[in-house]
């Protein structure tokens, strides 16, 4: 927040001072070594016209050095992987409860089975609204608890669904959910692409896992 208020500043000046973008002066007194007391100094540099560009060029740089990259950081570097498989799904509706809203809103629970890269049984629940009719529109959201192995890793790890029908047209979100996972999938992220074909279901995960 510190680093951001100065260039707030600065554009903020530069509407004042116009002419300042046509004036750079040399960097050498907004070095590194001045940046903590920027703020403070801030205002009469910023009323100089002529140190206008200076400022903004110094704290553009200031902003956007890039450290140096630590070679055993890149080689520890997470690389992207998927895993495939059909999974199974039963859904059980359940009574309407006045007390947590419309009738409207429905509630069931989840009940899968995953195969393939992910072996795994996930147990959850979902509140949709919507017909489901051809050409409606509605939405659902969910969280289920997947517990299994994905590809030799075992542990539990939640899935967050946002799902929306426009019209007949669909969008759907499945992401893990930051820091759910346990055992040896710890670090889980990624996001999980759900197909179905001819009424049988697959999935497409793509993850990190340190």
């Amino acid at each position: 927040m510190h680093l951001l208020l100065p260039v707030f500043a600065v554009i903020l000046s530069a509407a004042k001072y116009p002419e300042a973008l046509s004036a750079p002066q040399p960097c050498e007194p907004f070095s590194r070594k001045a940046t903590p007391h920027l703020i403070d100094s801030l205002t009469p540099i910023a009323d100089d016209g002529r140190n206008m560009k200076t400022l903004l060029l110094c704290l553009t740089l200031a902003l956007t050095v890039t450290p140096r990259a630590n070679p055993q950081a890149s080689k520890a570097a997470e690389a992207t992987q998927h895993a495939t498989g059909p999974f199974d799904v039963k859904i059980a509706p359940q009574p309407a409860d006045e007390t947590a809203g419309s009738p409207s809103i429905t509630r069931m629970l989840i009940d899968k089975h995953f195969h393939g890269d992910l072996e795994a049984t996930s147990k959850g629940t979902m509140l949709a609204a919507g017909s489901g009719a051809k050409g409606s529109s509605g939405g659902y959201v969910a969280l289920e608890i997947v517990t299994g192995t994905l590809k030799g890793h075992t542990g539990t790890f939640i899935l967050q669904h946002t799902g929306t029908m426009t019209r007949g047209t669909p969008t759907l979100s499945v992401t893990v959910v930051p820091d759910s996972g346990t055992g040896q999938l710890i670090g889980l992220a990624g996001t999980m692409s759900i197909n179905i074909v001819d009424g049988k279901h697959s999935y497409d995960f793509e993850y990190t896992l340190p």
